[in-house]
């Protein structure tokens, strides 16, 4: 898929927004989701989305929206920084399969970088249903507190 094309309302993203498809979510209100990413690259790797934005990319995404996405991913980036402990915090958003998109809705990943900790590869390896529920479970507890 190029930079170009229609915004398929199938996509793995449009499905979870619509509650067609399960999530381990972190975070919701009107306009943003946020979840971890069962693919993840590294412990605590989240994605956040626009709930309204029917945008395959940057490229495409209204400026409110892309505020609002923003927005909550410094707040989770804080709360996955308070909790977890990296060392450092990389946060992303890839526009094209060339620069690495594989689900063609805008997105932005927060991950948490360990030290002496490489990167898994993008879409790789499905993490542990159990260590996500727990993972979840923690994030939200913090959240709360």
């Amino acid at each position: 898929m190029s930079l170009h094309g229609t915004y398929d309302p199938q996509n793995i993203f449009a499905l979870i927004i619509r509650g067609e498809a399960p999530c381990y979510k972190l975070y919701e209100d009107d306009d943003v989701l946020a979840f971890l990413d069962v693919f993840p690259q590294s412990y605590g790797h989240t994605l956040v989305i626009p709930k309204k934005a029917a945008a395959r990319n940057i490229l495409e995404i209204d400026g409110d929206s892309l505020s609002k996405v923003m927005a909550v991913v410094q707040r989770l980036t804080r709360v996955l920084v308070d909790e977890l402990q990296p060392a450092g915090v990389q946060v992303a958003q890839f526009n094209g399969a060339p620069a690495g998109q594989t689900v063609f809705h805008i997105h932005m990943h927060i991950v948490p970088r360990f030290e002496g900790e490489k990167l898994s590869v993008h879409a790789g390896v499905k993490a542990d249903p159990a260590k996500l529920e727990q993972l979840q479970a923690r994030l939200l507890a913090r959240m709360a507190g």
